[in-house]
């Protein structure tokens, strides 16, 4: 009795058979994303800022607290850099940035009229040399403008900005040009420029509301003209109000 190995047709040994190799399984390229390192969006910037503002209102944070708060708010890159900004603050109230999933019914009242989304940050300084600059809608006003214009001219309406500053000051720069200024009528408004061959006219008010913003136009026309004036019609509804113990 032959007890070798048998040979296939060709006369080679079979082979035997092996195992399949098992491969290990693949690792994730990336763990899980902490919720403090989570990217942050204009509208969690913007719910934190609007806690500030509150913040403010009721006199728990001074001006240099509440701007160097905002301007941290505004340049925050994740939510955790949000989060320190209310912590001491009895309106944190665990902030939660969270999305519900679809299909979930909504936390709270839906707020009434339409959703309006956050104010765009703008540069401090506009310049119109041989053209024009213009900013208008809804952004965010902080305590200090420059306008230039030189052989140009600029526009700066406020009437549906967002004070973060109870005073703004425009400094204006006029060189045969012309900057124009429009603001809401419930603010103050007051000017000290000078005109030089030219014209600084600043139609100064006083708003009723003692707490109102206070926008301050200074500085000159050579050869050209700066105009400020109130918006008829136009009333401020967003800004940093200060209470100082009133209702």
């Amino acid at each position: 009795m032959d007890n070798s190995p048998s040979r296939d047709d060709q006369g080679q040994p079979p082979v035997p058979m092996t195992k399949p190799e098992t491969k290990p399984p693949a690792r994730a390229d990336h763990a899980p994303v902490a919720e403090a390192e989570m990217r942050a969006s204009d509208a969690d910037r913007e719910r934190v800022a609007e806690l500030l503002r509150d913040a403010y209102a009721e006199g728990r944070l001074d001006v240099e607290e509440h701007a160097e708060r905002i301007e941290a708010a505004y340049a925050a890159k994740t939510l955790g850099d949000l989060v320190p900004l209310t912590r001491d603050l009895p309106v944190h109230r665990a902030i939660s940035f969270d999305k519900p999933p679809l299909g979930a019914p909504e936390q709270g009242p839906r707020p009434d009229g339409p959703v309006r989304l956050p104010a765009r940050q703008e540069a401090p300084t506009m310049v119109a040399i041989f053209g024009g600059a213009s900013r208008k809608g809804r952004w965010r006003v902080g305590s200090h403008l420059r306008a230039v214009a030189a052989f140009g001219g600029v526009e700066i309406d406020l009437t549906d900005a967002v004070f973060e500053s109870p005073e703004v000051v425009i400094e204006v720069i006029a060189v045969f040009g012309g900057v124009e200024i429009k603001v809401p009528e419930n603010v103050s408004l007051h000017g000290s420029g000078v005109g030089i061959f030219g014209g600084f006219d600043v139609k100064e008010q006083t708003a009723a509301d003692p707490y109102a913003p206070v926008v301050r136009v200074k500085g000159a026309a050579v050869f050209g003209g700066c105009e400020a004036k109130p918006r008829k019609g136009k009333k401020l509804k967003e800004w940093v109000r200060k209470q100082l113990g009133a209702d």
